[in-house]
């Protein structure tokens, strides 16, 4: 399924955000079967045309701040054919896969894991990501809300469209990493 559906470039890119999240899963007491089945879908609708993203974004009611915007819209289109198509009925696999490029409030273990198996599988090669890596195995609140600065840096630097859930999901991760320090004090 995966195979058939995805380039030899993406399908490259998925298996790696397989063994990432799993590693990451196993280290923070999450399951590596969920971890798997939400990295091998986070990408499933990646490399459709944006024609064909749009259509589904229309179809399904999705805002249209997705449309022509196919890093936000593959994950949520991904997410819905979860539910509709292979009756994979878990919300934390689904919402993974839903928020795996803008992060939310609130994201469960899970749903930071895929985040930042997305982020930093070996294949990444980006100014940081090696600090990104090294700290997603320390601290993995930190290393989401570094990575979630990060995206809204470089969205901002670039014009684009910024979904206010990685606005809010950063806000949310200062507060509770406040939090957890308080309450460790």
């Amino acid at each position: 399924m995966i195979d058939e559906q995805l380039s030899e470039k993406r399908r490259i890119h998925t298996y790696a955000v397989a063994e990432e999240a799993k590693a990451l899963a196993n280290r923070y007491g999450a399951d590596p079967e969920k971890a798997e089945t939400a990295a091998l879908f986070h990408d499933f609708f990646r490399g459709i045309s944006e024609q064909e993203l749009n259509d589904y974004v229309l179809q399904l009611g999705f805002k249209t701040e997705l449309l022509n915007n196919n890093n936000l819209a593959h994950g949520k289109i991904a997410a819905y054919m979860m539910k509709e198509k292979y009756h994979i009925t878990d919300e934390d696999v689904i919402n993974a896969v839903s928020y795996h490029t803008t992060g939310r409030p609130h994201m469960s273990n899970l749903e930071k894991i895929i985040f930042l198996a997305d982020a930093i599988e070996p294949n990444r090669k980006y100014p940081g990501v090696e600090e990104l890596r090294k700290l997603a195995y320390q601290d993995l609140d930190r290393a989401c809300m570094l990575s979630l600065e990060r995206s809204i840096d470089y969205v901002r630097s670039r014009g684009c469209y910024l979904d206010e859930d990685t606005v809010l999901a950063k806000d949310y991760l200062i507060e509770e990493i406040k939090r957890k320090e308080y309450e460790n004090e």
